[in-house]
């Protein structure tokens, strides 16, 4: 179900303390503290999960579906993202993970390593045909960024690979094969990917490129690990679940999705501080020679999510390690052409831009709220230290003229201005008859 105005991360306003660290962090200048709580303004959030990764006080959580949801379909088909297996110390083999699955209750599985197998060979595609004016193409595998792209970074839209996510392909592949097989109808198969982060739980429910989505949940990696662990002890050796190559267990880690897709003239970064830069480095053509650009919002690429349970640079080890044991054929060469044709895998709507940071619908009002800012900008000490519940001071000036704030909620001009008054008090008393 579509709800455009759904985000997973939330803010549990009884733990905030309004320290002001998640509104220094965030990415879209999404965060104000006001009375003394931190809000967040649903338009400009992206749903990174840089917030919850930050509070000490554990205020910004993401909102995930239950493992019990699962029981609302009478066919259950676990999705697992490729970073669920890097969660897991010496890792048998994928199959080890699918099997645990497969024993909490799952009636299926598929792999969205198998998903981004197929993401791969169709961007490979893709790519062949495009104009070079949309060079380089930007990878859309993480949301997080995707958003980031429409509400910082506009003009870089049409950069952006009009293919689908591997977990909307993995959904879309599992229940079609599964109702085949078993000859269930589709409104009774339940698709529940297993996620590491808060941007996928939003696209699932508020999706981009497309009008709706084919995973009917997002269940936390951190709300199954415990359960799945326990259930992984008992393998069954020698029963291989897994068809995904090791690219697509790739995946997982930051750089993963450009060595499958694009070895050469490619570039992955990770953080979502660091994209930010390189987005600005494209915006302002001076990556000339970049042909694929991979973004990752977090530190070690889906490994960092902020719902993973193991360390990140552990679990990107693992799943390197995990990598050797797989089936090493490109995805070119594994992934039959009849999926290509198949399934929709081409975006079908398109990415707008976020006007969340345009001040007027009118033109000639936002110029000249524009201008209101920059004088205002000029008057204010330049600190940027949030101490006014602003990120900055450009983004105070901007609730000013916004009319969220006013001048006196900069503890610096209000300091100043009670030294005027003080003075003038003193001054008074001099005066004053006795």
């Amino acid at each position: 179900m579509v709800d455009r105005r759904y985000h997973s991360v939330r803010l549990d306003k009884g733990r905030c303390k309004g320290c002001t660290v998640c509104l220094k962090r965030c990415p879209t200048d999404a965060i104000r503290v006001r009375g003394g709580r931190a809000h967040i303004i649903d338009e400009r959030c992206i749903d990174c999960g840089e917030c919850i990764r930050v509070c000490s006080y554990h205020a910004k959580y993401a909102q995930t579906d239950p493992l019990a949801s699962i029981n609302g379909f009478k066919y259950k088909i676990a999705l697992p993202a490729p970073s669920l297996y890097g969660q897991f110390k010496k890792l048998i083999s994928p199959s080890q993970v699918l099997e645990g699955l497969l024993k909490m209750g799952f009636d299926d599985v598929f792999e969205v390593a198998q998903g981004a197998d197929i993401v791969t060979r169709a961007i490979r595609e893709r790519m062949r045909s495009m104009d070079k004016e949309r060079l380089p193409v930007i990878s859309s595998a993480c949301p997080a960024i995707t958003r980031l792209i429409q509400v910082r970074f506009p003009e870089l839209i049409p950069h952006i690979i009009d293919i689908r996510q591997p977990m909307e392909l993995a959904a879309m592949v599992a229940k079609r094969e599964f109702c085949q097989k078993h000859g269930a109808a589709p409104e009774e198969v339940g698709c529940f990917f297993i996620t590491p982060c808060a941007a996928k739980v939003t696209a699932i429910r508020n999706p981009i490129g497309h009008e709706n989505s084919s995973v009917d949940g997002a269940i936390s990696m951190l709300e199954i690990y415990g359960l799945l662990a326990s259930q992984m002890k008992s393998y069954t050796r020698g029963v291989s679940l897994s068809k995904a190559t090791a690219y697509g267990v790739g995946w997982a880690n930051n750089g993963g999705e450009s060595q499958a897709v694009s070895p050469e003239n490619s570039m992955a970064v990770d953080g979502i501080e660091n994209v930010i830069r390189v987005l600005e480095e494209i915006e302002n053509n001076k990556l000339q020679d970049l042909v694929f650009f991979e973004g990752s919002a977090c530190t070690g690429g889906c490994v960092g999510g902020p719902l993973t349970f193991e360390n990140s640079y552990v679990a990107r080890g693992a799943i390197r390690v995990l990598m050797k044991g797989c089936d090493l054929t490109h995805p070119d060469d594994k992934v039959n052409a009849s999926y290509l044709n198949k399934y929709s895998i081409r975006t079908d709507k398109p990415i707008h831009s976020n006007s969340a940071l345009r001040l007027d619908e009118d033109v000639v009002e936002a110029m000249r709220k524009m201008e209101q800012m920059d004088e205002i900008v000029k008057s204010l000490p330049g600190y940027d230290c949030g101490s006014c519940g602003s990120p900055t001071c450009r983004t105070f000036a901007e609730d000013i003229v916004r009319g969220y704030c006013d001048r006196m909620d900069c503890i610096h001009i209000l300091k100043d201005q009670l030294k005027i008054m003080a003075q003038r008090m003193v001054e008074l008393a001099k005066t004053t008859r006795r």
